[in-house]
């Protein structure tokens, strides 16, 4: 299976640990009826790697990211996660240098280049202008910008750091997508991010601790698809 094409704008809704089991199946089935409703952008769920073939039985449109991949190849690494697995599991994308699994540039190159090989989607974390700037240099298909100390804040980036980190990745890797997701907790946070020029974002806990965790996924899948409207 060849690498999927990433449509602009995308969501990725991100449950970390929040959810798992049943409750994970049931959110990946809301993500791949709005995949389905909004052909003309991408979808995404991530979800724990012991969920992964369940969430992947439900979905079709929608895509299914790892939260996390090693740059090592089958034969040792135990406790690693082998990218071919996942590959096998029907994963389409993965996060990469998350601020709760940082690794070093050195681990991050071989591990872009794994999923490169095997045509998994990269979503590469990065915190600062600086990191964004020397990881669009390997190119990966998306950069999400989130300074760590805005993670589950509910405080958004602001407009100076969105655009000037947008800029910056795309003079040094224009084919590489940008999303801004730092304290997204609201669809009109979405709607805002996307405006200001974000190719997709994406969102944890705004979602997870809604009092109607699937219609706020719904309410931001449809914020990104208006948002890119305008």
């Amino acid at each position: 299976m060849s690498k999927v094409e990433v449509k602009t704008p995308f969501f990725i809704f991100n449950p970390k640990s929040y959810l798992y089991g049943d409750d994970i199946v049931e959110m990946a089935e809301v993500a791949e009826e709005m995949a389905q409703a909004h052909p003309e952008a991408s979808v995404f769920i991530t979800c724990p790697f012991a969920d992964i073939s369940r969430v992947v039985a439900v979905t079709d449109k929608a895509f299914v990211s790892a939260q996390h991949l090693d740059g090592i190849v089958p034969g040792r690494g135990m406790g690693h996660i082998l990218p071919e697995s996942l590959k096998a599991a029907g994963v389409q994308a993965s996060f990469i240098n998350h601020a709760e699994h940082p690794l070093t540039f050195s681990e991050l190159v071989k591990a872009v280049e794994r999923a490169n090989e095997l045509d998994i989607v990269t979503v590469v974390c990065a915190d600062s202008l600086k990191e964004a700037r020397a990881i669009a240099s390997l190119e990966p298909d998306i950069i999400l910008c989130e300074p760590t100390e805005l993670i589950g804040t509910g405080n958004t980036s602001d407009e100076a750091y969105i655009t000037s980190t947008n800029e910056a990745i795309k003079a040094v890797s224009p084919n590489t997508l940008v999303m801004q997701a730092a304290g997204i907790s609201s669809a009109d946070d979405v709607y805002n991010v996307i405006k200001l020029g974000a190719d997709g974002t994406g969102c944890t806990s705004g979602i997870t601790e809604a009092s109607n965790s699937k219609q706020m996924l719904r309410d931001m899948v449809e914020a990104a698809v208006k948002a890119s409207r305008v």
